[in-house]
C-alpha cells in the first residue's frame, strides 16, 4: 500500500498582491457561491523550490527549468573558449533538440533565438551534468557532438523539484516523471473584495515653479485572507523517483515542509511586504486514500475570530470524515500557533519519518 502524507495548512497574509491574473488584479475563484482570494499551485510550487530552504541543504540536487540552456551552457561557454561561431551554434541547437523544439524564426529580433526551445523543459541535475561535460569534450576536441553523444536525456534522476512536482515530455515520453506531490490552489476561507490602491509618484527634483502635480499615476488591486492550502504527497513515488535514495527523501520532505510554512510568493512584496508563516499546520501519514479538508470552508467564515474559528471548522471536519468513513490517517502532528501547541522542529522530524 502506498503511503500518503497529507499537509493542511492555514495561512493569514496581510493586504497583498501575491499571484496576478491577466489584467494585474490578484487571483480568485468561487467556491460555495462566493468569491474567495486564491494563489495558484504553479506559484507556489515556484516560491518553494525556489526558497533557500530547498537551496541550503538541496543545491546538488535541483533541476533547472528553461527554453534557453543551449544558448548559455553551451553556446556562450564554448564561443568564450575560442570555439568558433558556426561550431558553437550547430552544438547547441543539436543538444538543445534533445529537449525538445528548437525554434525557427524567420527573422527573429534576438539573435540567439533559434537557440532555444519551443517550451519550457525542466533538466535534471544529471542532465545538466552530461551536457556540462559533453561540452567540455567538444571545447577540447573543437568540434560537434556526434549524434550518440547528444542522447543526454537520463532516467535516472536525484532532482528533488522533479521528483516532486514532475516532467513532461511530448517527444519523449519515456523521460516523463510522474509527479509525487499534488499541491491545491490556496484559496481563502471567507468572502473576499479586491480593492484597489491609487498611488503617485512624485519627481524629486521638481520645485513646483511650474508643475506641482505627480510624475506618475497608477492603480494596482489586493486584497487579504486567511488562506486554506492542502499538499498530498505519495512517499513511496517520491522514493521512486529519486531512485530509492531514502536520506534523500527526508531532506526534500523536510525542505517542502518548512517551505510551505515560511515562504510566500513574490508577487509585489516590495509594495506589500506580505510575508507570512502559517498559522496552523496538520500533518497526516498512512496508506489510506487521500482527501482534502477544504470542504470546511464551502460556507464563508464571517467573524471576528477568523483564525481560530477556521480552525475549529478544519478539525471539526477532520472529526466528521473519521466517524463516517474510519480513521482516515495512522498518525497526525498539529502545530497551533494560537494555542502554542507544537514546534516547527519536532514537525519536520514527523514528516521525515517512515
Amino acid at each position: 500500500m502506498t503511503t500518503f502524507i497529507q499537509l493542511h495548512l492555514l495561512t493569514a497574509y496581510a493586504p497583498s498582491n501575491l499571484n496576478r491574473d491577466e489584467l494585474g488584479r490578484p487571483k480568485t475563484a468561487k467556491m460555495g457561491n462566493s468569491d474567495r482570494l486564491r494563489i495558484s499551485s504553479q506559484s507556489l510550487k515556484r516560491a518553494w523550490r525556489t526558497s533557500d530552504y530547498f537551496y541550503q541543504s538541496l543545491s546538488d540536487n535541483l533541476g533547472v527549468r528553461s527554453r534557453r540552456f543551449a544558448r548559455d551552457w553551451v553556446y556562450k561557454n564554448m564561443l568564450d573558449q575560442g570555439i568558433s561561431e558556426k561550431i558553437a551554434k550547430a552544438s547547441a541547437i543539436k543538444i538543445a533538440a534533445q529537449f525538445g523544439k528548437v525554434k525557427n524564426e524567420k527573422s527573429p529580433k534576438d539573435p540567439l533565438a533559434n537557440l532555444d526551445i519551443e517550451q519550457l523543459v525542466h533538466i535534471s541535475s544529471n542532465e545538466k551534468q552530461a551536457i556540462d561535460q559533453l561540452v567540455d569534450v567538444l571545447i577540447n576536441e573543437n568540434r560537434e557532438p556526434t549524434d550518440a553523444e547528444v542522447k543526454l536525456l537520463r532516467k535516472e534522476n536525484s532532482s528533488i523539484d522533479i521528483a516532486l512536482f514532475g516532467r513532461m515530455l511530448a517527444d519523449s515520453p519515456a523521460f516523463n516523471i510522474e509527479a509525487a506531490c499534488q499541491v491545491s490552489h490556496a484559496l481563502g476561507v471567507s468572502t473576499v473584495t479586491v480593492e484597489d490602491d491609487f498611488f503617485t509618484a512624485v519627481d524629486d527634483l521638481n520645485n513646483n515653479e511650474e508643475d506641482a502635480g505627480s510624475a506618475h499615476l497608477g492603480e494596482r488591486g489586493f486584497a487579504s485572507a486567511l488562506f486554506y492550502t492542502y499538499i498530498c504527497i505519495s512517499r513511496d513515488l517520491l522514493l521512486e523517483n529519486l531512485n530509492g535514495d531514502e536520506a534523500l527523501v527526508e531532506k526534500t520532505l523536510k525542505a517542502l515542509t518548512e517551505a510551505a510554512a515560511k515562504v510566500a510568493p513574490a508577487g509585489m512584496q516590495n509594495s506589500f511586504a506580505s510575508r507570512a508563516y502559517t498559522s496552523y499546520l496538520l500533518i497526516e501519514k498512512g496508506a489510506q486514500q487521500p482527501r482534502s479538508l477544504a470542504v470546511a470552508y464551502f460556507n464563508p467564515i464571517r467573524s471576528d475570530d477568523m483564525v481560530n474559528d477556521a480552525i475549529a471548522r478544519l478539525e471539526q471536519q477532520l472529526d466528521k470524515f473519521d466517524k463516517v468513513y474510519g480513521q482516515c490517517a495512522d498518525s497526525r502532528y498539529v502545530l497551533n500557533t494560537e494555542t502554542g501547541k507544537g514546534t516547527l522542529t519536532a514537525a519536520l522530524d514527523f514528516v521525515a519519518q517512515k
